[in-house]
């Protein structure tokens, strides 16, 4: 068995790399970075494989998940804290929330 997994290893049919840029992929449609890095360790990701994955244009992903979750502008502060709350738990960072809690506003 052993054998079998290093030779696949070596024709790079098995890669951790793949697995991680295939997965981030996914999870990307509704999640930020940092949930995505979390759920790559959790499912035994090597960390220096789960740091070499590029996150880009999260502000775009972050937005279009709001724009699917919520239909109509915020218009409270009560609102903006709840969406706010949404894409932490998603994963995004402060500073894409912040940004488009500040776009909201204006």
């Amino acid at each position: 068995m052993q054998s079998l997994l290093l030779e696949l290893q070596q024709k790079k049919q098995l890669s951790d790399e793949r697995y991680a840029e295939l997965r981030a992929h996914c999870l990307s449609r509704k999640y930020g970075a940092a949930k995505i890095r979390q759920d790559l360790r959790a499912h035994g990701v090597a960390g220096d494989v789960v740091s070499q994955i590029s996150f880009e244009d999260q502000l775009q992903k972050a937005k279009a998940i709001l724009a699917r979750k919520y239909r109509e502008a915020a218009t409270t502060r009560e609102e903006k804290a709840r969406r706010a709350r949404f894409l932490q738990s998603r994963g995004f960072s402060y500073e894409i929330i912040r940004r488009l809690v500040s776009a909201a506003e204006e």
